[in-house]
């Protein structure tokens, strides 16, 4: 029987926070999300006052105001760095895991003693928070599924620690537990399934797990079959080594600002373009055809406008010069004037890897010419990875950027900018 293991960061973003300012500690504490619009983490006070994911800062600053609340801007600099320091350790307690989310990791356990691997993964929990200060749980089991249930169980039930193992408990406790949790606790059913499940007398994960598996397949979906499976203890969902390359790549941003001029337009979607063509180099891939939007506020009293162009490129591409020069051609065509603007982005479509890169016989350059586009890629990623984001750059992105989103909580990076570094007197 395989074994696995989820780790979860509790309330990561918050989490963070708290490890570089104690005083945030045992306080209300919300992560805004970009613009500072709503609320993506929440500490455990905060959520004991009742504050839900996703709730505007508009509201919440308002209502809670006399209850303390504190509000921080996304970081996610830091986040992404303390992830980074999670998965570090969790190299050294097997070499088999997938990372799933920035603050979600699946480890394979396979091969470990079966009477040491709670202790095994207490161990890692506690290594977590003495080298990052982050509080995490580990849920273990025989499927991927039941491994995210019992990180729940492991999250919610004190008598566990932080720590639980389904694979030490009998199926009577097994069933007990799965009795008292809805079905939407279950790893990819959501809200809306399960608003459609609840009707023919579903209501559980005690339900789902006895439910007629080929009958649910041939009315919802083979996800959901191979789910009960999960369920009933036969792994049907391995680790991945590495997620699979997207299709597609989007780099989007609301303004921090109201945008009316041309020229702030074109530093935007000379960054988004420079974000997107890097994020393809990353995973080896070249676009076919670039999309390029603006749109004004939906919900504003001023006039509405929005419009989107698609260029298919001659040959597949990750260029970030050519690939800009392409999406200001579009935005130039798409901008009117007299109009207030609020969000613009740039989408890469139809991405081939580079293998299945297919060349244009009669536009593409010489092998040379190609070849020191790379090499200057290389170099521009390069430098940007040491130095940081933007150190190298496209000119007609601009340096002051005053429509950048809006983040004016924003904490400094501690441990990704040197002068974030905390000092002590």
């Amino acid at each position: 029987m395989p074994t696995f293991a989820l780790l979860d960061c509790n309330n990561f973003y918050a989490s963070c926070e708290t490890v570089f300012n104690p005083k945030l500690k045992d306080k209300p504490l919300v992560i805004l999300s970009n613009n500072d619009g709503c609320a993506v983490s929440r500490s455990n006070e905060a959520k004991a006052l009742g504050i839900n994911m996703g709730a505007p800062w508009f509201q919440l600053k308002n209502r809670f105001s006399k209850s303390g609340l504190i509000a921080l801007s996304s970081n996610y600099a830091l986040y992404a760095d303390m992830s980074n320091r999670v998965v570090s350790l969790i190299g050294n307690y097997t070499p088999d895991y997938e990372v799933y989310s920035i603050d979600e990791a699946f480890l394979s356990l396979d091969g470990f003693p079966p009477n040491k691997i709670t202790a095994h993964c207490r161990d890692l929990k506690n290594t977590v928070l003495k080298h990052t200060g982050l509080p995490v749980c580990v849920g273990i089991a025989s499927t991927k599924t039941l491994a995210k249930l019992a990180n729940h169980c492991a999250k919610k039930r004190p008598e566990y620690a932080g720590v639980c193992n389904f694979n030490e408990l009998t199926p009577q406790q097994l069933d007990a537990i799965f009795k008292a949790l809805p079905v939407n606790e279950i790893w990819g059913i959501g809200s809306r399934l399960s608003a459609k499940l609840n009707p023919i007398g579903i209501e559980t994960v005690f339900d789902l797990k006895h439910a007629h598996s080929r009958t649910l397949r041939d009315k919802f979906s083979v996800v959901l079959a191979r789910t009960i499976t999960e369920i009933n203890g036969e792994s049907c969902i391995g680790l991945e080594d590495a997620p699979p390359p997207k299709q597609t790549i989007a780099s989007t941003r609301s303004f921090g600002i109201k945008v009316t001029d041309i020229e702030s337009l074109k530093e935007s979607v000379t960054l988004y373009t420079s974000r997107a063509a890097e994020k393809a180099r990353l995973q080896k891939s070249h676009a076919n055809s670039i999309t390029v939007f603006i749109q004004t506020n939906a919900f504003s009293d001023l006039p509405y406008y929005s419009n989107a162009f698609t260029v298919s490129l001659p040959s597949p591409t990750n260029d970030t010069r050519l690939l800009v020069k392409t999406a200001l051609w579009i935005l130039i065509r798409l901008y009117r004037p007299g109009y207030v603007y609020q969000k613009a982005g740039v989408i890469l479509n139809d991405l081939v890897p580079d293998a299945g890169r297919q060349l244009d016989l009669f536009f593409d350059e010489s092998p040379v010419k190609l070849n020191k586009r790379d090499d200057m890629n290389l170099v521009m990623d390069t430098i940007n990875r040491r130095y940081g984001r933007q150190t190298l750059k496209v000119a007609s992105e601009g340096f002051k950027a005053p429509w950048k989103m809006k983040q004016d909580h924003k904490t400094p990076g501690y441990t990704s900018d040197w002068n974030g570094l905390i000092k002590a007197n």
